[in-house]
């Protein structure tokens, strides 16, 4: 008796999504069904194509046929994606944008520009289409990190208008103020002018198609913040603090921002930065020099997710001097640490936009 796609789709209805707690067919994610004898073949699309429980929706559809159809089919599952917006105003600013992540801290020196640049790497090498907006206005990290000290920025004209051209490195498209501004000298702007430079940066340049927009904002809760809030629909924002109770109290502060009522930005989760240290000589080891599992502490305690705890190697700082993002040495356990940080926020991008409502730009806050 020969297989049918009705018998595929019943089995596969069995299949559910770890996240939207869904079966696959409900949920429209199984495409191209071809049946030849006992091989069949189809496409899963998923969400993100950084999904972490990949692996695991695979063998359960495999199974499914198998157990439910025939134990001697021969089953392909091509895993592929398609990532998910809640945008819908394609005459808004970025209307090609699927989703804006903030990537924010309560204060500095915990890493946060670190965090937002493997975070884009990461996506990016999972196959996503990513870009990465340093919109630390006063002290520019971007190029640094991304080899792109002497980059100078391609101008084009677009009907009679001068736009920028992102830089493309490691798979991401990055833009800085500090490709327009001289290194050596300190950028002193008053607020007014640091966020008309965060606003130039999303409409006078050409962003094309991106599944994630990172946003690397300043330290702290300030003008820049209010800005990007009030200019673009931010779809949610990561919190990026390290273990130290100093740190997890201002990471409060971060969150509560993007909380309050006027804004009310959807906060993904919390990020642990320098969560440990482990010697290369003992990779097995690890010290909790600034205390143990802070933040881990603080999204229990808030009821976010964490999101990933990065370790304190060497490497992720002699990295970010070389301009090379250290998640890009695949097999080392900041790759590992990044990557995994990286399918994470992925997956509660869309958790989020299964759940709620399409992003809205916050009016401005005085």
């Amino acid at each position: 008796m020969s297989i049918t796609k009705e018998q595929v789709t019943d089995a596969l209805s069995n299949v559910i999504e770890p996240d939207l707690k869904k079966d696959l067919i409900t949920l429209n994610m199984v495409r191209d069904i071809e049946i030849d004898g006992k091989n069949v073949s189809f496409s899963v699309v998923l969400t993100t194509p950084a999904c972490p429980l990949k692996a695991l929706i695979e063998r359960a559809c495999i199974n499914a046929i198998i157990h439910f159809v025939d134990e001697s089919a021969n089953v392909t599952v091509n895993m592929t994606s398609d990532v998910t917006s809640k945008r819908k105003d394609d005459k808004a600013l970025l209307p090609g944008v699927r989703n804006i992540i903030a990537v924010a801290s309560g204060k500095g020196g915990v890493g946060k520009s670190t965090i937002a640049s493997n975070l884009a790497v990461a996506l990016a090498m999972d196959g996503a289409r990513v870009g990465l907006v340093d919109a630390d206005i006063y002290g520019p990290s971007a190029p640094i990190m991304f080899g792109l000290e002497n980059q100078r920025l391609a101008v084009h004209e677009i009907d009679g208008k001068a736009m920028m051209e992102p830089v493309l490195k490691y798979g991401v498209k990055v833009l800085s103020i500090g490709f327009m501004v001289d290194p050596s000298k300190a950028i002193a702007w008053r607020g007014p002018m640091a966020s008309r430079a965060l606003t130039q940066l999303f409409s006078d340049a050409v962003w094309g198609d991106l599944d994630y927009m990172i946003i690397d904002l300043p330290p702290g809760t300030g003008d820049i913040h209010l800005s990007l809030v009030s200019t673009v629909p931010v779809t949610g924002a990561v919190i990026v603090t390290t273990p130290q109770q100093v740190s997890v109290a201002d990471a409060i502060k971060g969150i509560s921002l993007f909380q309050m009522d006027a804004i009310n930005v959807p906060v993904l989760g919390l990020i642990e930065n320098m969560a440990y240290f482990t010697p290369a000589e003992l990779p097995d080891n690890k010290y909790y020099i600034f205390g143990k599992d802070g933040g881990k502490k603080l999204a229990e305690k808030l009821g976010i997710n964490l999101l990933g705890q990065i370790p304190i190697v060497q490497s992720i700082c002699e990295s970010g001097d070389n301009g090379r993002p250290v998640v890009l040495d695949e097999g080392t356990p900041s790759n590992f640490a990044f990557m995994e940080m990286a399918r994470n926020v992925a997956q509660q991008i869309a958790i989020r936009n299964a759940n709620m409502e399409p992003t809205k730009i916050v009016q401005p806050v005085n």
